[in-house]
């Protein structure tokens, strides 16, 4: 979960027209079979399908000088037909970070070696939580990570939020040569009049075809990229099986630390996880 540049925030118009028009000449809407998903449906305090998700743990600050300790324990069923991903505030020191205050618990669950994809409709629906220093993320990396390393194995942001931004999310596109610093490889899509992404469910998805991924907020897609977006030299590396992430994170360069007014526990709402192939 890379940090995207923050250009400003906002819904390339060309971009919105083409997907528009590709979703029409393709009928993509109707074509789509689903092959994978997660729907969290059983009792309240039940553990994640672990034949589905590994609990990644530890607090290492993950690459971002991130707060929390993940642990397996703050992913669980809501009872309610979600996974409930819990950010949690305990006494200073309860846990061994290298950044923060080694009070904050939360979870981050992958499905690495268990379910990859190449290509389809990648959509999840989920609701976000509010407060300073909060970033929950929706996201894929390549299979091929432990052998490849980041970024060469590749990062597809489907979703980022960071609490001090409420009302804009982040799509992103990470690879060797445009790993942080490229803001052409980003973008934020803005809801109007303000509103906030915490006040309630949004289904973000991407569309990944051959040299093509497309953005989308609730059906609207607001961004594409293809090779010809990628800095001059550098290679396009969505074209094998990435894996799915789920996580949320809490403090880190990007968010910042949380503020006085950020709450606890704070809950990341997973309705459920779908993969589309044509």
């Amino acid at each position: 979960m890379a940090q995207p540049i923050k250009s400003p925030a906002h819904v390339p118009r060309l971009a919105f027209l083409f997907c528009l028009w590709l979703s029409v000449a393709t009928g993509s809407a109707q074509s789509w079979h689903l092959v994978w998903s997660d729907e969290f449906d059983g009792p309240a305090g039940t553990g994640f399908d672990t034949n589905k998700w590994t609990a990644e743990t530890g607090g290492d600050g993950w690459g971002n000088q991130e707060w929390e300790y993940y642990t397996a324990t703050n992913a669980t069923l809501d009872g309610k037909g979600c996974l409930a991903i819990t950010a949690r505030k305990s006494p200073p020191h309860t846990f061994k970070t290298r950044y923060g205050p080694g009070q904050i618990s939360s979870a981050r669950l992958i499905t690495h070696k268990k379910f990859s994809v190449k290509y389809g409709r990648i959509e999840a629906r989920i609701q976000i939580p509010a407060g300073q220093g909060m970033w929950p993320a929706f996201w894929m990396m390549g299979e091929d990570m432990d052998a490849a390393e980041w970024p060469a194995c590749g990062e597809v942001d489907i979703m980022e939020y960071i609490g001090k931004e409420p009302d804009t999310i982040w799509g992103s596109l990470h690879g060797p040569g445009y790993s942080e610093d490229n803001p052409d490889i980003t973008a934020a899509f803005r809801l109007k009049d303000h509103a906030r992404f915490a006040g309630g469910f949004h289904v973000f998805a991407v569309e990944w075809a051959p040299n093509e991924i497309r953005w989308l907020v609730d059906g609207q897609c607001y961004e594409r990229r293809t090779p010809a977006d990628l800095p001059s030299g550098t290679k396009w590396v969505f074209d094998k099986p990435f894996f799915l992430l789920l996580n949320l994170a809490v403090g880190g360069d990007w968010p910042g630390k949380p503020g006085k007014h950020t709450r606890f526990p704070s809950v990341m709402a997973v309705d459920y996880v779908r993969v589309y192939q044509h």
